[in-house]
């Protein structure tokens, strides 16, 4: 729980700094499910090091602030695990790194999205994702999207990659076992946390949400690492 005095207590001389709760505050915006519990474990794995106050305050700068906004986003949209995102902050500026990173206006699906209220229909699709229709029919005849109450934003960014990856040869039917590969990790990830997941306490459920986003990021690392390992036979030069 948040106390008082860890939400306001800040003295004269630390003007321009932020307390954790204030941290917190002005995260929510953007991360609805950030905590202060959150944020004490992003510390604790040496992600963010505020400073202290002689009665052991936490003191947040602005550079601290936007250093956990880069964290949390490529944790929730890059589905990075926090190891993998230390080693990148450990291995370039912070700024830089921030910077780089929201440059990208590719804007991808998030876990924390609430539904998408927008739909659009195949001619929508099709004029947004450059595609033809041709391959959004094929895209949902092997499961990839659905058109059922209309295609949300999530349909369109696989249209749109389906459609990159069909300059080279790659065919709807070829992404099938994507679709598979990530209905059995989505299962896997509902049963170690299915119990936290449905829990009533909303505490558990922050936990257990914020579990997911971490286990999410480690499987999409370790797929990412079994893909290179399969590749690099390609690429070694001929003997």
């Amino acid at each position: 729980m948040t106390t008082a005095s860890e939400r306001t207590e800040l003295s004269p001389q630390d003007s321009g700094t932020l307390s954790i709760g204030a941290v917190c505050d002005a995260l929510k915006a953007d991360f609805p499910t950030i905590s202060i519990s959150k944020i004490r474990y992003l510390e604790d794995q040496k992600l963010v090091s505020p400073k202290r106050t002689s009665g052991g305050y936490r003191l947040f700068s602005h550079e601290d602030l936007e250093r956990l906004r880069t964290i949390l986003r490529l944790q929730r949209d890059e589905f990075l695990p926090l190891r993998v995102i230390r080693q990148e902050l450990e291995s370039q500026a912070s700024t830089s790194f921030s910077a780089t990173s929201q440059a990208k206006q590719i804007k991808r699906a998030q876990l924390t999205e609430p539904a998408p209220s927008r739909r659009y229909r195949v001619d929508e699709l099709v004029e947004r994702s450059g595609a033809s229709a041709a391959l959004v029919h094929e895209l949902e005849e092997y499961g990839l999207v659905s058109s059922e109450g209309g295609f949300d934003d999530v349909a369109l960014e696989v249209v749109q990659a389906a459609a990159e990856l069909a300059q080279y040869g790659v065919q709807p039917r070829h992404l099938r076992l994507f679709r598979t590969a990530a209905e059995r990790e989505a299962s896997l990830l509902e049963q170690l946390l299915t119990t936290g997941l449905r829990s009533r306490n909303p505490d558990r459920r922050a936990e257990a949400f914020s579990a997911l986003e971490e286990l999410a990021g480690l499987a999409s690392h370790m797929r990412h690492l079994m893909l290179v390992s399969e590749l690099r036979s390609l690429v070694q030069p001929v003997a």
